[in-house]
C-alpha cells in the first residue's frame, strides 16, 4: 500500500457523480449533459413565450420554436464547437471529421455567443425584426442555460478549478487524465486492485471503491469546484441582475407597451457582466489551453467581450436619447 496519504487528504470530497443520468451500457445512455441542453432550451422556450406575450420580444409565439430551433443548432451547437477549435485547438481544422466527434468534448462559450449573434442577425433580417430585441430576449435566457450547463460540467467533472484547501475544495478524478505521472499512479494502485488497466479505468472505478477511493483522496489534487462559482456567477447570479435592470428600468414614453429597457441595452449588459464573471471566475479554474500573456484563453477573449458590449450599449443608450428627443420635438 502506498504511503502517500497527507494528513488532510480524507477531509475533502471526492468526486463520484456518474455523468450517465440513464445508462444502457457501460458508454452508452442518456448523460447529464445532453438533459443540461434539453432543460435550458426548455425554460427558454418558456422565457422566450413570456417575452413575446408581454410585449417585450418582437415574435409571435408561434415563431419562437423556430427562432429557437435555429439558435440551438447553428448558434449554440456549431458556434460552440466552431469556437472551441477557432480559439483553443485551431490544429483540428487539419482534420475536418473532428467537428463531428462531439463525444470527445470541446464547446466554447465565446463561440456559442458568437454563433448566437450571427442566427439572430440573419433571424431579425429575415422577420424585419429588430436585432437588439432579438438579441435582448436571447441574453435574458442565456444565463439559465448557463447555469445548467456549468452544473452538468460539474457532475462531468471536467474543467476543474485551480489547487486550493479551502474545506470545500473536490478531488476530481478526472484530474489522472493530465498529469505526468499518471502511470505511476497506476501501478500503485495495482497493488490494491492488479486489474486497473489505465489512467481512464482508475478515474472511473477508484471513487466507488473504497479501498481505491482512499488512495485517490492520498494523491489528488484539491481543487476549487469552478463549475459552481461560474454556474452561480455567470448563471444565477447574471440572470437576477439583468430581469432587475428590466423590470426596475424608468418607465417609457406612453407611446411604449411597457417600461422594457431600449433595445440593445440588456444585450450590452449581458457581455460585459458575462466577461467580468469569466474573468473572476477563471482565476479559480485550471487553465484548459495555453495562457496568452498572463490570462487564460477564456480571460482575455473576454476582454473582447466587454469591448463589444460598451459599443452596443453606447448605440443603444444614444438611440433611445434621439428618439426622446424626436417623441419631445414631435409634440
Amino acid at each position: 500500500m502506498p504511503s502517500l496519504l497527507t494528513p488532510y487528504s480524507v477531509a475533502f470530497y471526492l468526486h463520484n457523480l456518474d455523468p450517465f443520468a440513464l445508462k444502457i451500457t457501460s458508454s452508452i445512455g442518456i448523460r447529464w449533459y445532453g438533459l443540461a441542453y434539453a432543460a435550458a432550451f426548455f425554460f427558454g422556450y418558456i422565457w422566450l413565450l413570456r417575452l413575446s406575450k408581454n410585449r417585450q420580444l418582437l415574435l409571435t409565439p408561434s415563431q419562437i420554436g423556430d427562432f429557437l430551433a435555429w439558435s440551438a443548432i447553428f448558434g449554440v451547437l456549431v458556434g460552440g464547437r466552431l469556437g472551441y477549435m477557432l480559439f483553443y485547438q485551431p490544429n483540428m481544422f487539419l482534420d475536418p471529421l473532428s467537428f463531428f466527434r462531439v463525444w470527445e468534448g470541446g464547446m466554447a462559450s465565446h463561440g456559442g455567443i458568437i454563433g448566437l449573434a450571427l442566427i439572430s442577425l440573419w433571424y431579425a433580417c429575415r422577420y424585419k425584426v429588430p436585432w437588439f430585441n432579438l438579441g435582448d430576449a436571447l441574453v435574458s435566457a442565456a444565463p439559465i442555460g448557463i447555469f445548467f450547463g456549468r452544473i452538468a460540467n460539474f457532475i462531468n467533472g471536467e474543467l476543474y478549478g485551480r489547487p486550493t484547501t479551502i474545506p470545500w475544495a473536490v478531488q476530481f478524478p478526472g484530474e489522472l487524465l493530465h498529469r505526468h505521472d499518471a502511470w505511476q499512479i497506476i501501478e500503485e494502485a495495482r497493488v490494491i486492485d492488479s486489474s486497473i488497466a489505465s489512467p481512464v479505468d482508475l478515474a472511473l472505478r477508484g471513487p466507488s471503491d473504497p479501498a481505491l477511493s482512499e488512495y485517490l483522496r492520498s494523491v489528488l489534487t484539491p481543487r476549487h469546484p469552478s463549475q459552481l462559482y461560474e454556474a452561480f456567477a455567470e448563471g444565477l447570479l447574471l440572470f437576477v441582475i439583468l430581469q432587475g435592470v428590466r423590470w426596475f428600468w424608468p418607465k417609457q414614453p406612453s407611446s411604449k407597451p411597457d417600461k422594457t429597457p431600449p433595445h440593445g441595452v440588456l444585450s450590452g449588459l449581458f457581455l460585459i457582466l458575462y466577461a467580468l464573471a469569466r474573468i473572476f471566475c477563471e482565476m479559480f479554474r485550471e487553465p484548459d489551453a495555453s495562457l496568452v500573456g498572463p490570462f487564460s484563453r477564456g480571460q482575455f477573449y473576454s476582454f473582447f467581450m466587454i469591448l463589444a458590449g460598451i459599443t452596443i450599449l453606447a448605440i443603444a443608450l444614444r438611440q433611445s436619447d434621439h428618439t426622446e428627443i424626436r417623441q419631445k420635438t414631435s409634440v
